[in-house]
């Protein structure tokens, strides 16, 4: 039987937290791997930074488990569990949790295959999320779809924001239809309504991750990415996305709140673009976790503070540097999977 049956449901990611898993990189797996030292230093920040409202397991390969460990030795709210992996981005290899009605925890296993093949091999991420289950002792679901952590937002009232340009690549499930990826993730999740984006930022190679352009703040209320300079491809995208979450309605009927965060100025490294998004935020207890950008960023920075302490008043938001890791292709949420609070 599937999760929908036995109702079991993808809560919202502000639920409460029993704690948030993250992997630490894999150098021989970076797209540069001279940033290693850098990368890690990022981590290490946002490690300590989640830390200051709930526990963190850091999934680390075995032949790091010493030196990680040492690393936050003096931190009790951080711990390690070796398990091998191929590279760092837990959002999308990691499992997704679920409750059902009496807050017992299980928890989805979906394909990977590194976002339609782009990094070679993938093996070991694909193995990660039945571990992690194993490790946690909760039910596991096996979804017979490629899917990204990364590329769904729940409300955790029936309704899940996700973009075609992802669920929808033929280099993720080639033999499924459109009506058959949308029923495979109805069921494993729980959702009665998908509200289906068009397309992500530009330059995310993810193939248009949901999580750097839009997310659920609360049920019938969404905080969407805008690019406001018509010469630079992200208008289009946004403006777009924008008309199809006006005219969207929820699992509820009800209608969409809409709140509006200026995307950062354009940025490039390596003559790519960088893909810099504040949608890529993590919740934590009573916190967010916030990347910023600094430079010519400052502006957006303060603007994308501002305007998350005014949707979340009860929330302390911490900044980290949010240029620490966004060479590699993602940043804070790329980076995390929360278990909810539950009954294991």
């Amino acid at each position: 039987m599937n999760p929908k049956e036995l109702n079991y449901t993808m809560p919202a990611e502000w639920a409460p937290h029993e704690r948030t898993f993250i992997s630490w990189p894999v150098q021989d797996s970076m797209v540069y791997p001279e940033h290693y030292e850098q990368v890690t230093s990022g981590y290490a920040e946002i490690i300590t930074a989640m830390s200051e409202f709930e526990p963190v397991t850091v999934v680390v390969n075995p032949d790091d488990l010493e030196k990680v460990s040492a690393l936050f030795a003096s931190n009790d709210a951080v711990d390690c569990l070796p398990i091998e992996h191929n590279d760092a981005w837990l959002r999308d290899n990691g499992p997704t949790f679920l409750l059902n009605e009496n807050n017992e925890l299980a928890g989805v296993n979906w394909g990977f295959n590194a976002w339609g093949g782009k990094y070679s091999p993938w093996d070991l991420d694909d193995a990660v999320a039945p571990q992690i289950l194993k490790h946690v002792g909760v039910k596991q679901f096996d979804a017979p779809l490629v899917m990204e952590g990364g590329s769904i937002h729940s409300d955790g009232e029936g309704t899940l924001l996700t973009t075609e340009e992802c669920l929808l690549n033929t280099n993720r499930n080639p033999e499924l239809t459109r009506e058959q990826i949308e029923a495979y993730v109805k069921s494993f999740v729980n959702v009665e309504e998908i509200i289906w984006l068009n397309r992500g930022l530009s330059g995310d190679e993810t193939d248009g991750h949901v999580d750097n352009i839009a997310c659920f703040a609360a049920p019938g209320k969404v905080i969407l990415q805008v690019c406001n300079d018509p010469a630079d491809e992200n208008y289009e995208i946004t403006q777009e996305n924008l008309r199809i979450l006006e005219n969207a309605t929820d699992a509820k009927g009800r209608k969409l709140e809409i709140i509006a965060i200026d995307q950062p100025p354009y940025r490039e490294f390596d003559g790519q673009r960088l893909t810099l998004s504040y949608l890529n935020f993590y919740f934590v207890n009573g916190g967010i976790i916030l990347p910023v950008f600094g430079g010519a960023a400052e502006e957006t920075d303060r603007k994308a503070e501002q305007v998350l302490s005014a949707a979340f008043p009860d929330r302390k938001i911490r900044k980290v540097n949010g240029m620490a890791i966004i060479s590699e292709g993602g940043n804070v949420h790329c980076t995390t999977q929360q278990m909810p609070l539950g009954r294991v």
